[in-house]
């Protein structure tokens, strides 16, 4: 079965849709009735798609159909009842410390593979990305957006704390200050800020942000697989190591560039 566009369905359950064309898979939020709210469902279809991806794909693009990415955690969770078959929030604050970390640690799995180093994903984010939205965008390496994006951390406004992987990735882009204050406030980031901040790598007219994500991957593409992966271990590996240690970092990576390019690696 394919989509219109000729990419091959992999999957298409609990608002996420997975497609597959070439070195190129596609993740998409389905609901956009309710702005893509998130619930454990979602999150759990979310790592399946992670799961699910072929040896093949290079370029994992997220997206979120409607008008906004995603509006964040649905608000049926903050209800007693929660969610049909999951447990409530005062269900999960009964349990036992290590029941509550582990139900988190699955739920975080959802955020967690869009960094793995044979893979670059982006996030083509659209209106609202709030909360678990704004983190969803953020565990992804790269993002585009478009000029009526809203990026906002609420979940210290309800009592909370950002617990879905994104306080790393928003410290290491913006800085500490800068975290502190957009998390404590919850106010919005808009497309300029976001572009200046460095959470967005460039901002486009609504219109054309499908198209300026696909000239993104093209150009991500066009260069050999094996050099993006080394390279970008290298920069993810570079904020933890000393500058000695990341000079020797890039002596081996080189190595075995040069290995294989001379057909002697493994």
């Amino acid at each position: 079965m394919t989509t219109p566009d000729d990419s091959q369905l992999v999957f298409d359950k609990d608002g996420v849709r997975l497609t597959v064309e070439d070195a190129v898979a596609t993740v998409t939020l389905t609901n956009p009735a309710k702005r893509n709210a998130q619930s454990p469902a979602l999150w759990r279809a979310l790592t399946e798609a992670g799961r699910s991806l072929p040896g093949s794909v290079r370029i994992v693009v997220l997206r979120g159909e409607g008008k906004s990415f995603s509006a964040g955690l649905d608000r049926q969770a903050f209800t007693p009842e929660g969610f049909d078959g999951e447990p409530s929030f005062l269900d999960m604050a009964r349990g036992s410390e290590a029941d509550l970390d582990a139900l988190i640690a699955e739920y975080q799995e959802a955020f967690t593979w869009w960094r793995r180093s044979d893979l670059v994903s982006i996030a083509a984010v659209q209106g609202h990305a709030i909360g678990a939205g704004f983190q969803l965008a953020l565990a992804c390496d790269l993002r585009v957006v478009a000029e009526d994006v809203q990026f906002a951390m609420r979940e210290t406004s309800l009592g909370l704390v950002p617990d879905l992987t994104g306080t790393h990735p928003l410290v290491s882009l913006v800085g500490y200050a800068r975290a502190l204050e957009i998390c404590a406030t919850g106010r919005f980031v808009h497309a300029d800020e976001a572009v200046r901040l460095g959470l967005a790598n460039t901002a486009v007219p609504a219109d054309g942000l499908d198209e300026a994500v696909r000239h993104l991957a093209a150009a991500l593409l066009a260069a050999p697989r094996d050099a993006v992966v080394e390279t970008k271990a290298l920069l993810q590996g570079a904020a933890g190591r000393g500058y000695e240690e990341q000079r020797a970092a890039e002596r081996a990576a080189q190595g075995r560039r040069l290995r294989d390019l001379a057909g002697l690696g493994d």
